[in-house]
């Protein structure tokens, strides 16, 4: 469907609209869903500073995120995740885009549920596979069954995005610039970050 035929986010919203006064905004939703190439429209428009969590960590350590899956192993590189996202929310005015398995861990959801206003970003696993077809950095693809694996994650983690979300917004079919244009006014009417 064309993104044009979607339907507003703020009709999707999660939100119960008081104004929400959290320091930062968080991106949040499964690979391919756009959160680095929207979320830097969004803070470009919306003058936060963007932060890419998994740039972050990678420039921290030297390594790529598929390195440091094969170094410490998936839950080394979710102890690293977590504990850049705390460091992250205790800042301000900052676009975060997570990576889609910020949400797995207990504490990551308490955090982003009581410190940030978050946008999730939703993609079909048949879009997802047609935007990731070329993308051999991602660790958790690197097999043959990619397929089969979205599947698997997006049932996983579909209800945790939920759990944690202010905003939804389907990026199928949407260019990063219209996904911009649709978030930007839900996101002026909902938050009142330290940009507002």
């Amino acid at each position: 469907m064309p993104c044009a035929e979607h339907g507003s986010p703020c009709v999707n919203s999660l939100y119960d609209w008081r104004m929400d006064t959290a320091a930062n905004l968080v991106l949040v939703g499964p690979m391919g869903a756009g959160k680095s190439s929207i979320g830097k429209r969004l803070a470009q428009a919306l003058s936060l500073e963007f932060v890419d969590a998994d740039r972050v960590l990678e420039a921290r350590t030297g390594a790529s995120v598929a390195d440091i899956f094969v170094c410490e192993g998936e839950a080394g590189f979710r102890r690293r995740e977590s504990a850049l996202l705390q460091e992250l929310l205790a800042g301000q005015g900052q676009l975060i885009a997570t990576g889609g398995g910020v949400v797995l861990s207990d504490a990551n959801r308490a955090l982003l549920s009581r410190d940030a206003f978050v946008v999730h970003l939703d993609v079909s696993v048949t879009e997802q596979l047609r935007r990731l077809a070329r993308d051999r950095t991602r660790p958790l693809l690197q097999r043959d069954d990619r397929e089969e694996v979205l599947h698997v994650m997006a049932t996983d983690r579909a209800p945790l995005y939920a759990e944690v979300a202010d905003l939804h917004l389907d990026t199928d079919g949407c260019t990063p610039d219209q996904a911009c244009r649709m978030l930007l006014p839900c996101i002026q009417n909902a938050w009142r970050g330290v940009a507002a």
